[in-house]
Formats: C-alpha cells, structure tokens, sequence
C-alpha cells in the first residue's frame, strides 16, 4: 500500500493536463494511489470534445468495455451511449472521485528544472515532479488544402464543427474521408434526406459494429494477443458475412487487415452502423479522392467534376504537441506525437490516450491511466 502522499492541490504530485476521458482516468487512478494531481483544463467544464462532437455520436464500444477504472456506466444506459450519456457520465465520474480541474486553464508551455515540471498558463505557472499530457487527439482538426479551394464559393467545414444535418437541407453535400466521423456523418445526411456523396482517395477497410449480436470489441480483445496478421485472418470471413464485397460499393479493399491499419497505420477502419447499406440504396454516392476545386466544383482524382455546395472535411486530427513541450526531445516524434502513451517516456513525463487501439479507445485508456499510476507511485515510493 502506497503511504498517502504529503503534498497537497498547492504542491501537487502531479499536474494533469486535460480533463477529458484520459485525463479524468488518470487523475482519479493517482488518488486512489494515494498520489495528488493537480488538473488543467482550458475549457469549461470535463468532457469538452465530446460536447462539441456531432448531435447523433454514439459510442462504438459497448458500454460494459467503456467505463473509465474505478466507475462503471450505468447499467441503464444503452448498450450504445449517446454523446450526452458519455458526457453526463464524465461529470459523474468526475463528482464520484472529487475532481476538481481548473477549468479556463490552459496549458501553454511546460518545461523541467529542478525535478520538477513547470507549466505556464495564461495567468500563473504551476509545478510539479510529474506531468501528464492527456489532451487526446480531437483538439487538433486535420484541414488538407487543395488548388482552386479559394475560388470554390461554397462552404468548406472540417467534421468537428459539424452538428446535425438541418443546416444543408437542399443542398449537395461531399464528406471526404472514409473513417468512422466520415461514414456517420455521411449517413446522418442521407437520413436527413440530403443529397450526399462520400469521397474516398484510397482503400479501406470496414467493419460491423456486431456479429452475431456480439459486439465486435469482444471479439477484438479476444484476438489480441495473436500476431496480427492472423488475427486478421480470423476475422475476415466475418467481416465478409457482414459487409459482403467492397467492390460492389465502388470501394476498393485495403491489403491489410484493420488490425493491421490501426498497428501499422494508426488507419481506423469504419465501424459500420448503417452507412454501407444506405451506399448500397444509393442514398450515400461513392466518388474518388479530390484533386481540386472550381468555382462551385469538385475535380477529383479521376478529373471528373462535379458541382456541390458544401464540403465536410473528415480528415481526422492531428496534434503537434512540440509548442506545449519544447524540450521533450526523444519523447516526441518528428510530427510532434508521443513516442508511445501510458508509461514514463522521460523524467516524470507520461502521456496517455494517444496510443490508437484495436479494442476501444476508452477501455485503452483506462488500462493506461492504471499503469501510469503504478509507475508515479513505485518512482514516489522512498528508498530502503
């Protein structure tokens, strides 16, 4: 048992970056570690990427493998949770373990002297000898640019500041990008009568949320300790049974199996929850990747054009984490992204929630927020 720590929310054991999932996880695990963290938050309030998500997201992970350590999701929530069930659900989590982040506090550089990590906000700047970056992905949208964009007169929005399809009633829509944001987004406007199209610039790999009415992350979990490409294997005539062929659907199947997308790639594969069939209806149009804009106009890559109004960009995320870190040296790659997450990767540094998971970004994250608080708590421990 770890003795309880003598510091205080003043003189913390660690600060806490965030105050999301990741960094709701992490925080209440140091504390029931007998350890003191200190939470950052520039928002108002926790959870703030999943307010701001799309009005229909549900999870894609079933409940029983999504609840953050230490707190289950209600049992009488779906077997799906809604965007606002996963919210009120953080809040709870949060009121459960006493966690209070300093919210409309941003993080803006941090930096190690002295044994200690030093982070400076807007208004004053906090220490600690640990510091946990748990700011996750969603905060930085993924914006690609194309020639003619300027000239095109129609709107051009990135998928994170989508909300509901009323705003394009009437109207033609193209969501480039084939992830999980792309095909629901996509079906939430085909559902909502609009006219639709999806472009999709390279293989893929798709598939169902369900087999068999046993949700696919159990079957995930089940192959994970396989080597990947026979855990693959494994799942292919299922995700045949399910989704039947790609090329029918204009959609070319990618070489390697999703498992290998997520390891390889960091490549997440659609879940499906309806968007193949309505491709299969028609309702949802495939067409090729863009190459470039004309006035009202997509060219895309096989230089057929054609006219839309509007263009949603589910071009994923990209967080560049060297402005917030500067001497972080080895401990980020060459574009700014952890070298690995849930563990120690420098002197009281650790990261968690960005390592892409093949069994649940929810469940990896509570298993990480878990290990990072067994290594603060054996480093904090005093020698012999």
């Amino acid at each position: 048992m770890t003795a309880p720590s003598p510091h205080s929310p003043e003189t913390p054991d660690a600060i806490v970056i965030g105050a999301g999932p990741a960094g709701l996880a992490c925080a209440a695990c140091l504390k029931q570690a007998g350890l003191v963290p200190l939470m950052l938050e520039k928002d108002k309030g926790v959870g703030p990427v999943w307010r701001r998500h799309y009005e229909r997201l549900h999870l894609h992970t079933y409940r029983g493998h999504s609840g953050l350590p230490g707190f289950p999701m209600p049992r009488e929530y779906p077997r799906y949770p809604s965007r606002v069930q996963v919210v009120e659900y953080l809040e709870a989590y949060a009121r459960h373990f006493d966690l209070e982040p300093k919210f409309g506090t941003e993080a803006l550089r941090a930096t190690r002297a002295e044994g200690l990590w030093r982070v400076e906000t807007g208004g004053q700047t906090y220490a600690a000898p640990n510091l946990v970056v748990a700011t996750g992905f969603a905060g930085a949208p993924y914006c690609p640019t194309w020639p003619g964009e300027d000239g095109f007169g129609g709107e051009i929005l990135h998928s994170s500041e989508y909300r509901n399809a009323q705003p394009f009633e009437g109207r033609r829509v193209l969501v480039v990008g084939f992830g999980n944001s792309g095909g629901e987004i996509a079906l939430d406007l085909a559902e909502g009568g609009v006219d639709v199209a999806i472009g999709v610039r390279g293989p893929v790999n798709i598939v169902p949320r369900e087999v068999l009415g046993i949700p696919v992350l159990t079957f995930s979990i089940a192959l994970r300790p396989l080597p990947t490409a026979l855990a693959d294997r494994l799942g292919a005539p299922f995700r045949r049974l399910r989704i039947g062929s790609l090329e029918r659907l204009g959609l070319r199947q990618a070489s390697k199996g999703p498992l290998a997308g997520i390891r390889e790639r960091r490549r997440v594969p659609l879940i499906d929850i309806g968007t193949v069939a309505k491709i299969r209806e028609g309702a949802i149009a495939v067409r090729p990747g863009v190459r470039g804009f004309e006035a009202g106009t997509v060219v895309f890559a096989d230089d057929s054009r054609e006219p839309y109004d509007a263009v949603i960009l589910a071009t994923g995320f990209r967080p560049d984490l060297r402005a917030l870190l500067p001497e972080a040296g080895a401990a980020l790659d060459d574009e700014g992204m952890p070298v690995a997450s849930g563990r120690r990767v420098a002197p009281g540094l650790y990261f968690c929630g960005f390592y892409i998971s093949p069994t649940g970004q929810l469940r990896e994250i509570g298993l990480e927020a878990r290990a990072i608080a067994r290594q603060m708590a054996h480093a904090s421990e005093p020698a012999d």
